[in-house]
């Protein structure tokens, strides 16, 4: 059944009856409850609390309903937005989960990750009327949470077996999203992890304080009933290469390996103990417990921290610091804050949480104590310029502007490039000189005809949602070359 004829089923039509569209639009946009600022900034705990269920069927009356359904358009997964929201409206929230995990294999992690303000939401018509959008984010989030707390989670039940075998490189949210597509079409699937734990960066690069272990282990255990196999620790390119894979009977490979390759700024002093990749930061305290006290592996605190970047990575390393007893926690970014691609919200927080934002400032060189360890960052201060090719206006030096700050720890948070493993490991691959694999656009797939991939490894560093509707976008194409 197409959107149209969904829209026109009779609950719908009595739904858009019962209440007029001028008294949906006087409806205030919902606010998200949140942790308080001086608590949450020394806890894991995660900041937004979730909607109410007054709160979220409240929140869904103000959807229109409308016509064309534009919001619709913004998501990269499809996901059916009016239908799941206008469940919600009448209370059927498990209807609307059950709508939401028709095209997301991970609804629960898109509430609380997804960018919505730059994608549904900024389709919403109510924008058009000079008001707040539905919050689709947190709706999204309210059924996905009602559902796994219910204890009533069910798995899409997958077409009977193929017997094809696929084999999926990295559990991060591409391998996951066309993992889960996979398995609805009936093939046989297998997701290589190289780290101990899947969820890839879900795990390692975003703190629990936004998005919590649990919740991904949950939308993990969905692929898990619908028969998708993980293998952790195991490096493909390394320890399995592209023949064995062949050998152990796989027809079709999806490369998901992201883009784990920091950028760094090659200024001096960038190699002073005490400076470190965002990855690294992330990865050892998210991954490895290495803010616990007693941890095997365990990070350098810092009193004064100072974080390079303005995106989310940045906003995680910042926010995480603070949580790690730092005093002062500070952004150098070179640009101003509105030209920052961190998320609003990631940058209210941190704002609320005591981060100093240091913007048009970029570092030029980090200077050591007497001991070699980093004690301070010298800063060049900066001014826009005229718009590059991003849109964005370039920062340019103001000569002789420098600052000095204190700084026990820097994390540069500058970008990530792809993996390179797979791009070296498997010959016969095009790759674009950023490192990134290239692809046809509309079946991403490679040179290789049995080699399909995407998110981070083709788009360099993308966003969650993005990476996502490039695994289903891969699974259609490789499902339609094996019919």
């Amino acid at each position: 059944m197409g959107n149209k004829e969904e829209r026109n089923e009779l609950w719908r039509k009595a739904l858009r009856e019962s209440m007029k569209n001028k008294d949906r639009m006087a409806i205030p946009r919902v606010k998200m409850p949140e942790l308080d600022a001086a608590y949450r900034s020394r806890s894991y705990d995660e900041v937004n609390m979730g909607l109410s269920q007054e709160q979220a069927v409240q929140e869904a009356k103000r959807c229109l309903d409308c016509p064309d359904s534009s919001c619709m358009s913004g998501c990269p997964v499809g996901v059916n937005i009016p239908k799941f929201i206008k469940h919600i409206e009448r209370n059927e929230i498990l209807e609307a989960a059950g709508t939401l995990k028709e095209t997301s294999a991970l609804p629960a992690v898109c509430g609380r990750v997804c960018p919505q303000e730059k994608q549904c939401e900024s389709r919403c018509i109510h924008l058009k009327m000079k008001s707040q959008p539905v919050a689709i984010g947190y709706l999204e989030r309210f059924a996905a949470d009602y559902e796994r707390e219910q204890g009533s989670i069910s798995a899409p039940k997958p077409v009977a077996g193929n017997g094809i075998k696929i084999a999926v490189i990295g559990s991060g949210p591409a391998g996951l999203s066309f993992a889960g597509d996979m398995a609805k079409y009936g093939y046989d699937v297998t997701v290589f992890e190289a780290l101990h734990e899947i969820g890839g960066v879900l795990k390692y690069g975003i703190p629990e304080f936004r998005l919590p272990n649990r919740i991904v282990d949950a939308e993990i255990d969905i692929l898990h009933k619908m028969g998708v196999k993980f293998i952790t620790n195991c490096i493909v390119g390394k320890t399995l290469s592209y023949e064995d894979l062949h050998a152990q009977g796989f027809k079709g490979i999806f490369a998901a390996s992201g883009a784990g390759l920091p950028n760094f700024m090659h200024i001096q002093g960038e190699n002073l103990p005490g400076v470190l990749s965002s990855n690294e930061y992330l990865t050892r305290i998210n991954l490895m417990g290495a803010g616990r006290e007693g941890a095997e592996t365990p990070v350098f605190m810092g009193k004064n921290v100072v974080v390079i970047g303005g995106g989310n990575t940045a906003m995680d390393s910042v926010r995480t610091a603070r949580r790690l007893g730092a005093e002062k926690a500070m952004i150098i970014y070179r640009r101003s804050e509105e030209e920052m691609p961190a998320r609003l919200e990631e940058v209210k927080h941190a704002k609320e949480e005591g981060v100093i934002f240091l913007t048009l400032h970029n570092p030029i060189e980090y200077i050591g104590d007497e001991r070699g360890r980093v004690k301070q960052a010298v800063l060049q201060k900066m001014q826009l310029g005229e718009a590059d090719a991003s849109g964005r206006r370039r920062p340019v030096e103001i000569p002789g502007a420098v600052e000095t700050v204190d700084a026990d720890l820097v994390v540069v948070a500058t970008g990530v490039s792809p993996n390179p493993l797979i791009p070296d490991a498997f010959g016969g691959l095009n790759v674009s000189q950023r490192g990134t694999i290239v692809v046809n656009e509309d079946s991403l797939q490679t040179d290789l005809p049995d080699v399909f991939a995407g998110g981070d490894i083709v788009r360099g560093g993308a966003t969650v949602i993005l990476a996502m509707g490039d695994g289903r976008q891969a699974a259609a194409a490789m499902h339609a070359s094996f019919l």
